[in-house]
């Protein structure tokens, strides 16, 4: 299995090398980076910024090394400006579009909260994706398991999650096959691997 739970597919779009580890791999699993106008150094999360791309692994120790040896001035071949605080802006990126994309998903009919109505949908097969909060009772969530060849997302706050839902705070969330799971689950992947901090909480394969 790959991170975040999702099964390796060598044949899922194009690949990029990474500036900081020098490895080739899936744009999934890499961070665009753009130069504006003006030599600052841009996420370009949605990849739609003009101008050459520089790809850098999904990765905070990989992010840090790019920043620190000067490696985006060297990609770009020119002076450019690193916003301070690089990482965690990033971090912060991320995880507002995975919320978002939650919400998305929620709004379309294919994504529940509360812990009753997650277990219904995992007895009845209609979830793909279980997802439970960082900083939510271990207890709690040890009586959920991850979906039958699905994937599990435990590196969102409560209250990171409960903006997802429109309310203040969650600890269980499942959504089902199809329409945005894939992307939340790519986008998730990011962010876990920026949040090193949390990013192995509570990762379980199904029992």
């Amino acid at each position: 299995m790959g991170r975040a739970g999702q099964p390796k597919d060598r044949s899922d779009g194009p690949e990029r090398k990474c500036i900081a580890t020098g490895e080739v791999q899936p744009k999934t699993g890499l961070i665009r980076f753009a130069v504006s106008p003006d030599g600052q150094v841009v996420p370009d999360l949605a990849e739609k910024l003009p101008g050459r791309g520089i790809w850098v692994a999904a990765d905070r120790a990989a992010v840090e090394k790019a920043v620190k040896k000067g490696l985006f001035a060297r990609a770009a071949k020119q002076p450019v400006t690193v916003p301070e605080g690089l990482v965690d802006l990033l971090e912060t990126m991320l995880a507002r579009r995975v919320i978002e994309l939650i919400s998305l998903a929620r709004k379309g009919g294919r994504a529940t909260t509360g812990y009753e109505r997650v277990k219904d949908w995992l007895s009845k097969d209609e979830a793909e994706i279980l997802i439970q909060a960082s900083d939510g009772s271990e207890r709690g969530k040890s009586k959920l398991s991850t979906p039958y060849g699905g994937s599990f997302i435990g590196w969102l706050t409560a209250e990171e999650l409960g903006h997802a839902f429109g309310r203040q705070s969650a600890v269980h969330a499942a959504l089902g096959a199809g329409g945005l799971s894939k992307r939340v689950v790519e986008e998730a992947t990011r962010l876990k691997g920026l949040r090193v901090s949390d990013g192995d909480k509570g990762h379980r394969k199904g029992k």
